[in-house]
């Protein structure tokens, strides 16, 4: 499980739509006099998130998603046997939604190996692991319900739809076959209610390999750009 705190802003009592300062210049345009300035935002607190992650070599590098770190001011990675690491980031790639942490082990952890997302076809067995709602450990299963999908998250988008149960809490998890190789990165469901009705998505170990080999050589993930529009 990896478990972060953040500080965050509460939101204003009541929406104004004088919040908006180009909406705000408009009225007063409009009515020639000053709008009433918008309520203040509520107060800063301390907020904690939960997600999941998986070591991927033996020195301590864990991949999780970019939104489970996103603005954390503190790591702590849980372990199977309740041991608790402090975790620090090693790089973030937004536009693929994966992050690397760190972790310094007693002893070289046990990690898994991505395996070729290429080789996936619809209808094939797999397994989500994660940590559903602070219940670390959880392992459901399902099949492929779809390959290459397009949801718009970024301008890299390759999932893996499946049906195996995720929920919150599961983002950054494993999505193995039954080979035991990870095939995809548990990142998105789709839900009217926020919980599982057997629409998730995971982010393509042909993505996420390539991804995460330059975020702990770099830190960073460089992309060529060509400037060419049509």
């Amino acid at each position: 499980a990896v478990q972060v705190e953040r500080t965050e802003t509460g939101e204003a009592p009541v929406p104004s739509p004088f919040a908006d300062p180009d909406l705000r210049r408009f009225f007063e345009r409009f009515f020639g006099q000053p709008m009433p300035q918008p309520p203040p935002r509520g107060p800063r607190f301390r907020a904690r998130g939960e997600g999941s992650g998986f070591f991927v070599d033996g020195k301590g590098h864990i991949v999780t998603n970019a939104h489970v770190v996103a603005g954390a001011e503190r790591i702590q990675i849980v372990l199977q046997d309740g041991s608790r690491l402090p975790g620090r980031i090693v790089g973030v790639d937004e536009r693929t939604d994966l992050a690397v942490v760190k972790v310094d082990p007693p002893k070289a952890p046990v990690w898994v190996e991505f395996g070729d997302s290429s080789k996936v076809r619809v209808g094939d067995k797999v397994i989500a692991v994660g940590n559903p709602f602070g219940l670390g450990g959880t392992v459901t299963a399902g099949i492929v319900s779809s390959t290459g999908r397009e949801l718009g998250a970024g301008p890299y988008d390759e999932f893996i739809q499946i049906d195996a149960p995720i929920n919150r809490g599961n983002s950054g998890g494993p999505t193995f076959n039954l080979e035991g190789e990870v095939i995809g990165v548990n990142s998105i469901i789709v839900s009217p209610s926020g919980g599982n009705i057997g629409i998730g998505f995971a982010i393509s170990s042909n993505t996420a390999k390539q991804v995460v080999a330059q975020l702990i050589e770099k830190g960073t993930v460089e992309r060529g750009w060509l400037g060419v529009q049509i």
